[in-house]
């Protein structure tokens, strides 16, 4: 269910750069400058062509993503300060933890991804695969 805050209004270009950000995009850099990046790479373009044009009910899908998002991304950055600690007392670090949260948020990523119709961003590309 949408967060009861999640508003349709048109999004703002902090909300978009953060759309962006998840999805893998570089910075767009200033618009006003006219040496803005995204005519130059269809995805990019694709990009901003989705967030320009989504419906109202669209942009309310949107912002549930970003809030979601966030609060992983949050988490993930709680959960390595205590990278330093193994034990105390009872309890014990999850080694995993940090990895399995990245994963998951990856994941998220890729879903707001399909769900503007977008392909993932350079920064989600598998960085080990070998392009030919």
């Amino acid at each position: 269910m949408l967060s009861a805050q999640a508003s349709g209004a048109d999004l703002d270009d902090a909300e978009k750069a953060e759309i962006r950000r998840f999805c893998g995009y570089a910075a767009l850099g200033d618009v006003a400058s006219g040496e803005s990046s995204w005519r130059f790479f269809q995805g990019a373009g694709a990009l901003e062509w989705r967030l320009n044009t989504l419906s109202e009910a669209e942009r309310r899908r949107v912002r549930y993503f970003l809030q979601t998002l966030a609060q992983m991304e949050k988490a993930i950055h709680g959960a390595s300060e205590s990278l330093d600690i193994e034990t105390i007392s009872v309890w014990t670090r999850n080694r995993r933890e940090v990895p399995e949260r990245v994963k998951l948020l990856e994941w998220w990523r890729r879903r707001l991804c399909g769900f503007l119709g977008v392909a993932p961003g350079p920064d989600l590309k598998d960085h080990a695969a070998i392009h030919i």
